[in-house]
């Protein structure tokens, strides 16, 4: 329950940092609402594969230890995969060592080299249903969820002394910051002919990634990540050889039923930014925004790190 001390605070942006951001801010005691211009299920994070790994992320010095963070929670909410979505589901990174990554992989149980590639066994998360579980743990604490579309944070202010920033890709406007750009990321859902592990491979100097999911009901193939590429309709020529390559992978894709298609633009930053800024007169704005695609990765230390940030001072 949320006791009454301490000023509200208002979230704006209901995805996956958005909602853990509240749930934080709930935990410490302070009254939280949720401003989201999308249903979680229309957000960003609900087009997310869903696999815990750090993605093309910074700052290297703390998104370690952000991760840690969520892995921990997620391992144990994987104990309830039905309630959660989480499960923790063996795979390999094709083009990963364990010596290419930081000191966080230590802390990480299981990794191991093999021919193929770094092998793991990981969170992988049914990001449609952990956001709706998600939702319930917010409405469970208390925290309303409302939607809203915003011009600007002043909107916000007149509601709440203190706002949190987790609007991803729109706060290249509402900040304003012009280094937060779009990374376009098109998946394809197919029926899964019996899959039951992952796979990755990204090349950091290439657009195409390959990467198959196993979901409950559904594989997910992929990928893209397409640097300012704004558009959310699915090409069908980039769906072809996402299948094509993940078939390259594992033969018995290659004539495999599509169910759908789908587009995602991750809100890509240099950096990501967690940030306390007085706005005058006793308005206090924190940013927690610009994770790219590794927001599920990172979204319960950045959590951490922000609700502390709107309890300073």
């Amino acid at each position: 329950m949320i006791s009454d001390s301490g000023s509200e605070v208002i979230v704006v942006g209901g995805g996956v940092i958005g909602m853990s951001t509240a749930l934080e801010l709930a935990r410490r005691g302070r009254p939280v609402r949720v401003w989201s211009r999308d249903l979680a299920e229309r957000t960003t994070s609900a087009v997310a594969g869903g696999l815990w790994w750090p993605y093309r992320i910074d700052p290297t010095a703390k998104v370690g230890a952000w991760s840690l963070t969520s892995l921990r929670r997620y391992e144990e909410w994987a104990a309830r995969p039905e309630e959660t979505g989480v499960r923790l589901v063996d795979g390999v990174h094709g083009d990963s060592r364990i010596d290419g990554l930081g000191a966080w992989a230590g802390e990480v149980a299981g990794l191991r080299d093999t021919p193929e590639g770094l092998a793991a066994r990981l969170p992988l998360i049914d990001m449609p249903a952990h956001l709706a579980w998600l939702r319930d743990r917010l409405a469970e604490a208390g925290v309303a969820v409302e939607p809203r579309t915003v011009a600007s944070f002043d909107e916000a202010f007149e509601a709440a002394p203190t706002v949190v920033n987790c609007t991803g890709l729109a706060s290249r406007e509402l900040v304003p910051d012009d280094s937060v750009r779009p990374v376009r990321g098109q998946l394809v859902i197919a029926e899964n002919p019996g899959i039951d592990t992952w796979f990755t491979a990204a090349d950091p100097a290439s657009a195409a990634t390959t990467y198959f999911l196993p979901q409950p009901g559904r594989l997910l193939l992929g990928g893209t990540a397409q640097e300012d590429a704004w558009s959310l309709e699915p090409d069908p020529a980039t769906a072809e050889e996402i299948v094509k390559r993940c078939a390259a992978v594992r033969p018995e894709l290659a004539d495999v039923r599509i169910l759908e298609h789908r587009v995602g633009l991750r809100p890509s930053r240099p950096a990501v930014r967690i940030e306390r800024e007085e706005r005058g007169a006793g308005r206090t704005l924190v940013h927690n925004y610009g994770h790219g695609g590794a927001g599920v990765t990172v979204a319960w230390g950045c959590a951490e790190e922000a609700a502390e940030l709107a309890a300073a001072g």
